[in-house]
């Protein structure tokens, strides 16, 4: 049974960084593409970004292109996210997921079949 588990979340001001990782268990995430998404208080869970098995593809959402940064550390079993010139609308907790198809890319997070506990990050002004 493959474990998800989110670190690195905090409280920062605005204009801050914060990095995310997601270490996983149970199963080499080698061959899976990796995602994060987020739920704010009182919204719908949404997509911030995706990347691929080899780290060759990457997407995000709109609202974190230029700030957001993912990649992975095959290796450690490891998936990061920077976050640079975070906003207050950025507070959410942030949840690490993964499709169970190997070799399957999506942004989608609705395809997503596998989450993490999720880490809460908090911006301030």
């Amino acid at each position: 049974q493959v474990r998800l588990i989110e670190s690195g979340g905090g409280l920062v001001q605005a204009g801050g960084s914060l990095r995310l990782s997601c270490a996983a268990s149970g199963r080499a995430i080698s061959t899976y593409t990796m995602g994060w998404s987020r739920q704010a208080p009182g919204k719908e869970r949404e997509f911030v970004a995706a990347i691929s098995w080899s780290g060759g593809s990457t997407g995000y959402a709109d609202s974190v292109k230029g700030r957001f940064t993912i990649s992975r550390d095959n290796a450690k079993n490891t998936v990061y996210l920077q976050m640079n010139i975070l906003k207050p609308e950025d507070t959410a907790v942030y949840y690490c997921a993964a499709p169970r198809r190997p070799y399957y890319y999506s942004t989608n997070a609705a395809e997503y079949d596998i989450w993490g506990q999720g880490t809460q990050v908090t911006v301030s002004t």
